[in-house]
């Protein structure tokens, strides 16, 4: 019996990580755990509770009692929290910016990694975020980063919220993903960095599917090796 793979996907904002992941999952018949999801979705109810950002102890406190949970209907994936759907919630802007801020609290990261350590503690799960690779699964089976140039990732977001009717200017967005990265790589807790062995792949160029099949080779590649009983 094969393997039941942990698989990392960590890179910045607009690289393509949740979609590539999804993908990814629904191919291998793995679950898919969008982790960047769950920061969104402390910083909607911290938001609805009024927690300022800065307050730590709330925050960490908020982050560990809320459920978070993921729910497939067929390809997609609905995001649970507290027992209601908020998938389209956490993705405005607002809480995109607010998720930011929040996330450099240790307390919150502690909360949400071990929640996310239980989520994948049996393998067979694909997941993504900014610190899977370093921090949540630093021994996940395969590692990947995947990253596209700027201005390619500010267009993916631009589109993402005109599309779901969202009123943005592009340059505005851009920036945005701009200070995103900068908060993200700076921060002192799990900042965004590359994993010493994940693969790395540039998706600029690249459509989703091919994306998806260069990373189900290599998985594939690596569920022999484990066979095998070869890990190099």
């Amino acid at each position: 019996m094969s393997r039941q793979l942990t698989i990392a996907i960590d890179g910045p904002s607009g690289a393509g990580k949740s979609t590539v992941a999804r993908s990814l999952a629904a191919r291998l018949g793995y679950i898919y755990i969008d982790t960047g999801a769950m920061y969104r979705a402390v910083a909607l109810k911290a938001r609805e509770r009024a927690i300022a950002p800065g307050d730590e102890d709330r925050l960490a406190r908020l982050a560990s009692e809320i459920s978070i949970s993921f729910v497939s209907k067929g390809e997609e994936i609905r995001v649970f929290c507290e027992g209601e759907d908020v998938t389209e919630a956490i993705r405005l802007p607002e809480i995109s910016r607010l998720a930011s801020e929040i996330s450099k609290e240790r307390g919150v990261r502690e909360a949400l990694v071990q929640k996310q350590r239980e989520m994948g503690s049996k393998g067979r799960v694909v997941l993504e975020g900014r610190d899977i690779g370093t921090v949540v699964f630093p021994n996940a089976d395969v590692k990947f980063y995947l990253d596209a140039d700027i201005e390619e990732r500010g267009r993916r977001r631009f589109n993402e919220l005109v599309q779901k009717g969202v009123q943005v200017d592009f340059e505005e967005t851009l920036q945005e993903v701009k200070q995103r990265d900068r908060e993200d790589m700076a921060r002192v807790h799990s900042p965004l960095r590359k994993a010493e062995d994940a693969v790395v792949i540039d998706s600029t160029s690249l459509s989703v599917e091919e994306v998806v099949e260069e990373m189900a080779r290599i998985v594939e590649e690596r569920m022999k090796g484990f066979d095998l009983g070869v890990t190099n």
